[in-house]
C-alpha cells in the first residue's frame, strides 16, 4: 500500500530555550546544546514527563508529529541504539561527535514495545544463573567506556560497586543483568510506547515518486485501538519468536517454549513436593538450566530431559574462539563469500546453539551420579532414576495423556540401540512417555520483518518470486530496488542478519560497537527540515 503525501510548510511556536546537563564542563559544546539555539519547538521541551535524574537527552514526540526514527521493539538492541543516541547528543563519545543528522537539532524519537514494561529472557531468570559474556560487553562499554550507561557506573549508582568487585567475577548473575538494563530502560521512559505491537510497516511515496517517509502500525495490546506513527527511518529489531518444532501443538496448555518457564512453571508445577512427571526437550543452554532447576527444587518429581544427539556439549569461551565476536570480525564476515561465510557459521555455532555451560554440565554430572549411589548402578536400575537424560530420542508424535489428566504423551523414538548396543544388527526402538507438561528449549525464529514488510515487497529486488528474503546491507539497512526509496529513509535489520553478519547478531557482544553504527548509519545526512516543518511533517492526502 502507497500513501501519496506532500510537504506543506506549517508555522510552529519557536523557542530558544536550552536545556543543558549539570554534567558538561568547558571543551567541546554538546550536540544537544548546540541543537537548541533557536531549533526546538515549545512543545519538544516542555515534555509531560517530570524531571527526574534519570532521564536521557531525547524527548517525547507526539505520536502525530513526523519521526527521525521509530524502533519497532525495546529489547537490547533496540536500548544500545537509544544509548548510543544519549552518549551523542550528551558528546561524552568521540566517535559520534560529527554525525550530520545531529548537529542542527534533537531528533525525534520512538520505541515501540509489545510488552507491558522492559523485560529481557524473564522466562528464564532461574536462580543460580551466570550471565555467559562479561559484564564489559555491555551497553556502552566497548564503544564509549565514560558513557553513564555502563555497567560499572551501574553498580556505582546502585551502591554494589565495592561488593561486586569482590566476587572477582566477570559474569554477573543473569537477574542483576536484567536489572540492569531495566536501569538503562529507565532513562528512557520518555520516548518508549510500552503495549505497542506493531503490525505493519507500510512505505508512503512522496511527491517525485520516491518513498520517503514510512507508517507503521501497531495495536495498543490494553485497549485494541491501532495506532499509526510516521517517520523517515525504520528500525526492526524485534526479537525472537519462540519455535515449537512439529510435531509439538503450539496452542497446548502442557506444552511449554522454554521462554516462558519460569512464570507458566509455577502455574503447571504449583506443589514442589508432589509427583509430577516432566519432559523437557533440547540440549543447549536453556534446556540444561531447566533440567537442573526441576531437579534441585522437585525432589519427588519424574524428568527426562530429551536429547537428540548423545551427550550434552560444552560451550566454546576460549579466548581465542571468543574472537569471533569481535566486533571488527562483523567486517570481514559481511565481506566473505556467501558459501564460505555459510561454512564459517558452521564451524562457529559450537560456541552458542546446543552447548551447555562446562560449569553447569559438571554440576549436571554430579548430581547424577549420586543417583548411582542411591537408586543403582545398572541400565534396569537407571531406567527407574527420577532425573535421567535421554540420548538419541526424537519426538514423533503429541497427543493427550489417556493415563495423566490434562498431560501430555509423548511418542519417541530411541536411536540410542544403534549406538551403545553391543549386539550386532541392533535396531531403533520406540517408546511412550506421559507427563504432566513438556518444556521445548527449542530456540527462536527471527523472521517477523518479513510480516511487517509484507507491504513492501514489491520494492524488494525480486520480492515477486515466492522464497526470496529481504538483503541487507553492511550497515543493515535493507536494500530496496535502485532509486524507490529515498537517501534519507529507509529500514535497518537488528537480530535476524547472522547469516551476513555472524554469530554475534543475535547476542549481547557487538551491541555497544553495533548502537554507534546505527545511528551513525542512520543521521549520516543532515536534517532535511527547515524551522516550519519541524514540527509536522508531512500530511497523508487521499
Amino acid at each position: 500500500m502507497l500513501l501519496e503525501i506532500q510537504l506543506p510548510l506549517r508555522p510552529s511556536n519557536m523557542s530558544p530555550h536550552a536545556e543543558m546537563s549539570s554534567t558538561w564542563s568547558d571543551g567541546p559544546v554538546p550536540t544537544v546544546q548546540r541543537a537548541f539555539n533557536g531549533f526546538l519547538s515549545d512543545n519538544l521541551d516542555e515534555s509531560h514527563f517530570p524531571a527526574s535524574e534519570n532521564r536521557s537527552h531525547l524527548r517525547y514526540t507526539p505520536e502525530d508529529e513526523l519521526h527521525d526514527i521509530i524502533c519497532v521493539g525495546f529489547g537490547p538492541a533496540s536500548l544500545a541504539i537509544g544509548v548510543a543516541l544519549h552518549d551523542a547528543l550528551d558528546g561524552t563519545d568521540p566517535s559520534l561527535s560529527d554525525v550530520p543528522g545531529l548537529q542542527s537539532r534533537r531528533p525525534k524519537v520512538a520505541f515501540l514495545e509489545k510488552q507491558s514494561q522492559f523485560a529481557w529472557h524473564a522466562g528464564m531468570l532461574l536462580p543460580g544463573a551466570k550471565m555467559q559474556i562479561t559484564f564489559m560487553k555491555d551497553m556502552a562499554t566497548m564503544r564509549n567506556p565514560r558513557s553513564e550507561f555502563t555497567f560499572i557506573n551501574y553498580l556505582h549508582q546502585k551502591d554494589r560497586l565495592v561488593e561486586f568487585a569482590n566476587l572477582g567475577t566477570f559474569l554477573p548473575a543473569r537477574v542483576e543483568y536484567e536489572d540492569y538494563m531495566k536501569w538503562c530502560a529507565s532513562w528512557f521512559e520518555e520516548v518508549v510506547a510500552y503495549s505497542q505491537e506493531v503490525v505493519q510497516v507500510m512505505p508512503e511515496k512522496s511527491a517525485n515518486g520516491e518513498i520517503s517517509t514510512f507508517a507503521v502500525v501497531s495495536r495498543n495490546t490494553l485497549t485494541g485501538r491501532t495506532e499509526t506513527r510516521r517517520t523517515k527511518h525504520v528500525v526492526i529489531a524485534a526479537g525472537g519468536r519462540p519455535n515449537i518444532p512439529a510435531p509439538f501443538p503450539t496452542t497446548h496448555p502442557k506444552v511449554v517454549h522454554s521462554s516462558k518457564f519460569s512464570y507458566i512453571s509455577k502455574q503447571l508445577l504449583k506443589d514442589h513436593d508432589a509427583p509430577y512427571s516432566v519432559a523437557v526437550v533440547g540440549n543447549g543452554q536453556s534446556a540444561a538450566e531447566i533440567f537442573d532447576f526441576l531437579h534441585s527444587n522437585y525432589p519427588n518429581a519424574r524428568t527426562r530431559l530429551l536429547i537428540k544427539g548423545g551427550a550434552l556439549r560444552p560451550s566454546d569461551d576460549s579466548p581465542f574462539v571468543n574472537e569471533i565476536f569481535n566486533p571488527s570480525r562483523t567486517d570481514c564476515t559481511y565481506a566473505r563469500a556467501p558459501k564460505l561465510r555459510a561454512a564459517t557459521l558452521l564451524e562457529d555455532k559450537g560456541t552458542n546453539y546446543g552447548v551447555v555451560r562446562l560449569g553447569l554440565l559438571e554440576h549436571i554430572y554430579e548430581t547424577l551420579y549420586m543417583q548411582r549411589i542411591r537408586h543403582g548402578n545398572t541400565p534396569a536400575e537407571e531406567a527407574h532414576w527420577p532425573h535421567r537424560i535421554m540420548p538419541y530420542r526424537r519426538v514423533v508424535d503429541v497427543s493427550d495423556s489417556p493415563v495423566r489428566p490434562g498431560g501430555v504423551r509423548l511418542q519417541v523414538h530411541d536411536s540410542s540401540p544403534l549406538y551403545f548396543s553391543d549386539c550386532p544388527g541392533a535396531q531403533e526402538q520406540k517408546e511412550t512417555l506421559d507427563v504432566d507438561v513438556v518444556f521445548v528449549a527449542t530456540g527462536y525464529h527471527r523472521d517477523l520483518h518479513e510480516m511487517l514488510l509484507k507491504d513492501a515487497r514489491h520494492l524488494m529486488p525480486g520480492g515477486e518470486l515466492e522464497g526470496t528474503k529481504w538483503q541487507v546491507q553492511r550497515d543493515y539497512r535493507i536494500n530496496f530496488m535502485e532509486k524507490s526509496v529515498a537517501d534519507n529513509a529507509g529500514v535497518w535489520l537488528q537480530g535476524c542478519c547472522e547469516t551476513t553478519h555472524g554469530l554475534s547478531d543475535t547476542l549481547l557482544s557487538v551491541l555497544a560497537t553495533r548502537g554507534g553504527e546505527m545511528v551513525r548509519s542512520i543521521f549520516e545526512k543532515p536534517a532535511a527540515w527547515d524551522k516550519d516543518d519541524v514540527l509536522g511533517g508531512y500530511e497523508v492526502r487521499e
